[in-house]
């Protein structure tokens, strides 16, 4: 019996005054941007994993206001496939004390131009993709979600 790897992940997409926050953070020894965005842990529901990566990441506190889409990636033939569920938030406040996660450099406060002219440091696809569902104005309810149970609760 053949079987894949998924990853499930999630992600945010944060707008403050014309400006998406953003990471820089390290992939395979190189600086790549991404959106704040990481794996749910066992026993979270999607937006407690969103709030905690973006936290995590950025040091910032946010507020899930919405539902941006599901994302499918498959970096190459026979890698995993990543399960991206991709949220809107606002900012709330910013930590100075919050420790970074490990490989993080940096949050960045990119506008759409900025990053698109950054190109090239994507970490996927998904990055631009996000941001451009979310200046076309795409937003799903958040009761679009239905999880139960949560699929990574252990036993």
């Amino acid at each position: 019996m053949n079987s894949f790897q998924a990853h499930i992940t999630v992600a945010t997409v944060v707008e403050h005054e014309g400006r998406l926050l953003f990471v820089r953070e390290t992939q395979n020894g190189e600086a790549v941007i991404n959106q704040p965005a990481g794996h749910a842990e066992f026993g979270e529901d999607l937006m407690q994993a969103a709030y905690r990566e973006t936290l995590e990441e950025t040091a910032w506190r946010v507020e899930i206001t919405g539902l941006l889409g599901w994302y499918i990636f498959q970096p190459y033939k026979g890698a995993g496939v990543y399960y991206r569920t991709c949220f809107i938030a606002e900012p709330r406040g910013h930590d100075p004390h919050q420790k970074l996660d490990t490989g993080i450099l940096e949050a960045l406060w990119l506008t759409p131009e900025e990053l698109a002219q950054r190109s090239t440091e994507h970490r996927s696809p998904l990055v631009a993709r996000c941001v451009e569902d979310y200046q076309s104005g795409r937003r799903l309810p958040l009761d679009a979600i239905y999880q139960h149970p949560w699929p990574l609760q252990r036993g």
